[in-house]
């Protein structure tokens, strides 16, 4: 089990990246983000640049859109905390990209283990919605569901956060 690792679930727009925030900023540490989401258009430019601002310029930004175990690996100190936002996008890439998905979050679950330094994951709770009426999205759920459930049973700490309002499930 990862003993400092801690997944931050929740819907759209719950609160769960102010939330990793400060959870990585009550640690003292110094703090990097690894982000996986791509400015693809006008709209996701203006919700990377909104995060960025929420962030101040003590963080150190990582993109990793595709390469997220390796990034995770790569951002190692003893004197860091690192923080995943998030792992819904590096999903999306990897089915995209037309990648093995089982094989690359075997890979990525195998990192995280791994991973010698605290480390906070952020990741879309998809399952509480309707069944997509096509076949991407449900295959995209399903994944993304799997996925979760291999990170939380890795975590030591796994948080449900809701209106801004963290549940804490485990840990």
């Amino acid at each position: 089990m990862a003993a400092e690792t801690t997944l931050i679930l929740g819907g759209a727009r719950s609160g769960k990246s102010r939330f990793a925030q400060q959870l990585a900023e009550s640690t003292g540490l110094r703090k990097r983000i690894i982000v996986t989401a791509t400015a693809d258009d006008a709209e996701m430019t203006e919700r990377i640049a909104h995060h960025r601002a929420e962030r101040g310029a003590d963080w150190t930004t990582i993109e990793a859109p595709l390469a997220l175990p390796e990034a995770i690996a790569a951002a190692a100190g003893s004197d860091v905390t690192v923080v995943v936002d998030c792992l819904t996008l590096w999903l999306a890439n990897v089915m995209l990209a037309g990648q093995d998905v089982d094989a690359r979050s075997q890979e990525l679950a195998a990192a995280i283990t791994a991973c010698p330094h605290p480390l906070i994951l952020v990741s879309n709770e998809v399952g509480f919605g309707v069944v997509p009426e096509n076949a991407l999205g449900r295959a995209f759920r399903d994944a993304q569901g799997r996925l979760n459930q291999a990170i939380a049973a890795t975590a030591a700490k796994v948080v449900l956060v809701v209106a801004g309002l963290p549940l804490w499930i485990k840990g």
